[in-house]
C-alpha cells in the first residue's frame, strides 16, 4: 500500500502549558528539515495536538530513516487521513467502514490476522461514540473477512481509527528518538575525542533540544590527518540528528610539549585536560554556548576518577560543565554508540592527543593544591602558547 500521510506522535511536549506551541513549532521545523534531504514532495501541518506530513512521491524507507533522526518524535505512524467534506463533516459509518476495509486491503493482504479496532473520538459531535463504532467497525470487518478473529489482548493488527479534524487510519507506531526538538534549550559546547564516550555524551545532550558546537585538540605530527579526519566523521554523526555542528580544530602541541617538559609525568594527563577545559571555556564564551559536554564516566580511566574530575573540572568558571556519562557502565555507553552508527567510526585505530601523552603510571587521585602548585612551573610562556593556540582555531561546519 502507497501512504499518503504520516502522523507524528510526540509526548513531552505535550505538557509544556502555554508554551506547547514553541516546542511544535521547533518540532516542524526539524522535520521540515530532514524531509527536504527525501524525494518527494511534503506538507507538514500542525493541527491540534497533530503533527501532520502529507506526503507524495516519496521512498517510505527513506522517510522513516529521516524521522527518526529527529529529537521530539516518540511515534512515526503510517497513515491514510480523509478530510471532511464541502460541509465539514466527517464520513458517516459507511464512509469510515470503506476507508477501514480500504485500509486493510492494502496493508495486510494475508487476511489470517486477530485485530482490535481501537477508536478515538475527539470530535463529540460525531453521531456515535468511540465504544459503539468500535463494537459496529469489528463486526464489518469479521463480516467482510471470514479468516479474521478478533483479540482484545494481544492483537497482531491494532487498527487505530480517530475522528479529529480529519479521519485517521493507522496500524503501526515506530517509534522515535523521543527527546526534545533542536533549538528549544540553548548551545552548549562538546569537548570531542576520536573516542567512543564523546558522541554519545553529544547525541543525549542534543536529545534535549540542545545545539552543539565542538571542539577538538589536533597535536600534529604526533596525531595523524586521519585521525582528524575521524573525529570529523564523529561530529557528522552528530550532526545527523543536530542538522549542523561546527567544529573548532585547535592545535595543542606546542601546549602539550611544554607541560611535558616542566610537569610530572604522572600528572600529564589531568594538566593537559585542564588547558583543554580552559581553551573550551573560552571559544564557548565567544560562541554563546552555556556549557560545556564532556564524556566522562566515573572511574572509567584515571582521568575519570572523582578527585581527576574535580581537578579538570575546577578551570571552567563561568558555565556548567555537563557530563550525561556520569554514572553509565562502558557496555552503556557502546550500545549507544553502536545504536546512533558512531561506534565503528569511535574504534578506528587512530590516536588522539590524550592517549599520545598518557603517562605509564598516571596519577588516580590527584591534590588539586599540587596540581596548581605544579603549574606554577609554567609561568613563563603558557599564556602565550595559550593565545596562539587560540588563533590556530580552525572551524570546520559539518552539516547533514
Amino acid at each position: 500500500m502507497q501512504y499518503h500521510a504520516f502522523i507524528i506522535k510526540y509526548a513531552e511536549i505535550g505538557v509544556k502549558g502555554k508554551n506547547r506551541y514553541i516546542f511544535e513549532e521547533a518540532l516542524v521545523k526539524q522535520i521540515e528539515r530532514v524531509l527536504a534531504k527525501c524525494d518527494g514532495s511534503f506538507s507538514v501541518s500542525r493541527v491540534a495536538g497533530r503533527i501532520y506530513i502529507e506526503a507524495e512521491g516519496f521512498d517510505f524507507n527513506e522517510v522513516v530513516d529521516q524521522l527518526g533522526t529527529v529529537f521530539g518524535v516518540t511515534g512515526i505512524c503510517p497513515a491514510v487521513t480523509i478530510n471532511r467534506d464541502g460541509e465539514n463533516h466527517l464520513p458517516d459509518i459507511d464512509g469510515v467502514t470503506k476507508a477501514v476495509l480500504d485500509f486493510i486491503d492494502g496493508v495486510y493482504p494475508d487476511k489470517h490476522k486477530t485485530f482490535k479496532v481501537k477508536v478515538r473520538r475527539v470530535d463529540k459531535s460525531y453521531p456515535m461514540d468511540s465504544m459503539e463504532m468500535g463494537a459496529e467497525l469489528g463486526a464489518r470487518i469479521l463480516d467482510a473477512y471470514e479468516d479474521m478473529k478478533v483479540d482484545v489482548h494481544n492483537p497482531e493488527i491494532l487498527l487505530n481509527v480517530e475522528l479529529r479534524e480529519k479521519l485517521n487510519i493507522f496500524s503501526e507506531i515506530i517509534p522515535g528518538p523521543g527527546g526534545m526538538p533542536i533549538g528549544t534549550a540553548g548551545k552548549a559546547m562538546l569537548l570531542l575525542s576520536g573516542g567512543i564516550d564523546s558522541p554519545v555524551a553529544g547525541y543525549m545532550v542534543a536529545k534535549r533540544g540542545v545545539d552543539i558546537e565542538a571542539i577538538y585538540f589536533n597535536a600534529p605530527p604526533y596525531t595523524s590527518e586521519q585521525a582528524k579526519q575521524k573525529v570529523v566523521d564523529l561530529a557528522g554523526v552528530v550532526a545527523k540528528y543536530t542538522g549542523k555542528v561546527r567544529l573548532h580544530v585547535i592545535n595543542f602541541t606546542d601546549i602539550q610539549m611544554y607541560i611535558y617538559e616542566k610537569c610530572p609525568h604522572d600528572e600529564l594527563t589531568i594538566i593537559m585536560r585542564r588547558y583543554m577545559m580552559k581553551i573550551a571555556d573560552i571559544i564557548a564564551g565567544q560562541t554563546g554556548c552555556m556549557g560545556l559536554i564532556t564524556g566522562e564516566s566515573i572511574g572509567q580511566v584515571a582521568s575519570q576518577t572523582m578527585q581527576s574530575i574535580m581537578c579538570t573540572g575546577e578551570v571552567v568558571t563561568d558555565m556548567p560543565v555537563y557530563r550525561p556519562l556520569i554514572a553509565f557502565d562502558k557496555q552503556d555507553i557502546v550500545d549507544i554508540s553502536v545504536k546512533i552508527d558512531a561506534y565503528e567510526t569511535s574504534i578506528l585505530p587512530y590516536e588522539d592527543c590524550c592517549t599520545i601523552f598518557v603517562a605509564k603510571h598516571p596519577v588516580t587521585k590527584p591534590r588539586l593544591d599540587i596540581i596548581k602548585k605544579h603549574e606554577e612551573n609554567l609561568a613563563e610562556k603558557i599564556d602565550e602558547l595559550m593565545k596562539v593556540a587560540l588563533e590556530t582555531d580552525e572551524i570546520i561546519t559539518i552539516e547533514k
